[in-house]
């Protein structure tokens, strides 16, 4: 039985054409599943957020936008367009932060501050960086960025510092500028 070279061209054509469009189907409902896990079990407009320790308040957050990944594995809080953050001390004297993009790590208890990070203590001091981490538990600041810190002293710059929340105690790497000295 020969059968002609057209009639077999288009016999191949139909099954590699059917053959492509179920893979392409199914590889939408793949991609489908995957982007469903992805997803916020809930979001928030317009935050206003307080927290309080033994009746006392330790922190004011406000966010335009809050996105809460806490229904995946390694949950995580998401402030697509900024934060706005006071902190309170014991004798509640505040700390400002302010960042244009946050994300708060539930099992770590870390908070990665990105874009224009500007930290104010009440005292005047003003640090500013691109990127700054926070350790919740131990209210301790870090970055490996570069810096540029302002206090009564003067202004620094630097590349890599960690601090305390009040600022009492700073550690800085890599620094220069202009500094009074006590001596």
């Amino acid at each position: 039985m020969n059968l002609p070279k057209r009639y077999i061209i288009n016999v191949v054509t139909v099954l590699a054409v059917t053959l492509f469009f179920g893979c392409e189907s199914n590889f939408k409902e793949v991609q489908r599943s995957n982007f469903a896990e992805f997803v916020p079990g809930s979001d928030a407009d317009t935050v206003d957020i307080k927290y309080t320790d033994s009746g006392r308040i330790t922190g004011v957050l406000k966010s335009p936008k809050m996105l809460d990944y806490s229904n995946l594995e390694f949950p995580f809080t998401d402030f697509p367009k900024g934060i706005d953050v006071t902190l309170y001390d014991k004798k509640q004297k505040r700390t400002f932060i302010r960042s244009n993009y946050a994300v708060s790590y539930k099992e770590t208890g870390i908070i990665d501050l990105q874009g224009k990070v500007k930290i104010t203590s009440e005292a005047g001091q003003v640090l500013e960086t691109e990127q700054l981490y926070f350790d919740q538990k131990n209210e301790w600041f870090y970055t490996e960025r570069k810096f540029k810190l302002t206090d009564a002293k003067g202004v620094s710059n630097g590349q890599g510092v960690d601090f305390s929340k009040d600022f009492k105690v700073i550690n800085s790497q890599r620094i220069s500028g202009e500094i009074e000295s006590e001596e």
